[in-house]
């Protein structure tokens, strides 16, 4: 999964998910749950969906709050990790709903915030 880092990535929300199988992504949502294993994350985005996430290696730290994931999605429309950052909310918390509408935004002009570098395939 190293090819997750050399290109420039869409963020989505979880309701893009299923246009973006076989994409790098980046995805950003409050962690909702983790899977007892530490291998696997619910994050709920803006608009109060869920999407599944899949980690390599299990969690070795205790995560919380907002989560934001890089890795590609799956044909199940899972995102497979390959990294994860989690953003403090001690001051300041994070406006989940306000960044979904800047998604939005960022969706419908692609041609002033483009993701992807135009080639032939």
């Amino acid at each position: 999964m190293s090819g997750v880092f050399e290109s420039p990535k869409a963020r989505i929300n979880a309701s893009m998910l299923s246009q973006y199988i076989s994409k790098a992504v980046c995805f950003l949502g409050r962690l909702e749950k983790v899977h007892p294993s530490g291998k696997a994350l619910s994050l709920t985005d803006g608009e109060g969906k869920t999407a599944s996430v899949e980690l390599n290696d299990p969690l070795d730290e205790e995560l919380s709050g907002i989560v934001e994931v890089i890795g590609m999605v799956s044909n199940k429309g899972t995102i497979m990790a390959s990294s994860y950052t989690q953003y403090r909310e001690d001051k300041i918390p994070f406006d989940l709903e306000l960044y979904n509408e800047a998604l939005k935004v960022l969706h419908d002009y692609p041609q002033h915030y483009p993701f992807e570098v135009s080639a032939s395939g």
